[in-house]
């Protein structure tokens, strides 16, 4: 049986949605799943395809970005698939892991991926080590501490963390780490 998944990352690409749901029933799938989400966040019907499949049939997408969103993520579900005895296809490559060619061409893929990844990094560290060493690069400006009188003066009117984070647009863990230096300062000046 060919199970289809679809997904777009926002309301705003229904015509991407439909395009792909389109095509995986043109392609024969019996089932599709899709949904409307970023691919980082929680995906249930992804969940529920891989849950729904069963050995001898196939989880067929049109393009590998819709499923996953890392080479590790893609891992993760060719093990599950492949642990349930299902083939993946994506079309737009023409990889279909029920063959030993198809395969090949996934493990050829996922291993480029990761090299172009590893290679990236390895340039971006080079850049930040010559920036460093001229003295022109800094880190990245911390955006909470920068508004910490902000946030100890709306603390003050009784607001909670999520209401203050919400209001500066920070993160709760940057207010209670504010809050709590307040805190801990103000302890060791009285003792």
């Amino acid at each position: 049986m060919l199970i289809g998944y679809a997904r777009t990352s926002t309301l705003d690409q229904e015509a991407g949605l439909e395009a792909q749901e389109r095509d995986l029933e043109r392609l024969g799938c019996d089932r599709v799943f899709s949904e409307q989400v970023s691919s980082v966040g929680s995906r249930p019907q992804l969940e529920a395809a891989l849950t729904f499949v069963r050995e001898g049939d196939t989880l067929v997408v049109t393009k590998l970005d819709r499923l996953a969103r890392s080479v590790v993520h893609m891992g993760e579900i060719v093990a599950k698939l492949t642990a349930k005895g299902v083939a993946l296809r994506i079309e737009a490559m023409g990889v279909d892991t029920g063959t030993p060619t198809g395969k090949l061409m996934l493990n050829v893929l996922a291993s480029v991926a990761q090299f172009e990844r590893e290679m990236m990094l390895e340039r971006q560290r080079e850049g930040i080590a010559k920036a460093k060493g001229e003295g022109k690069y800094q880190g990245r400006k911390p955006t909470a501490q920068a508004k910490a009188d902000d946030v100890k003066a709306l603390a003050s009117e009784g607001l909670s963390m999520a209401q203050i984070a919400a209001r500066l647009k920070i993160g709760k863990a940057s207010v209670h780490r504010i809050l709590t230096a307040k805190v801990e300062t103000s302890g060791a000046t009285q003792a």
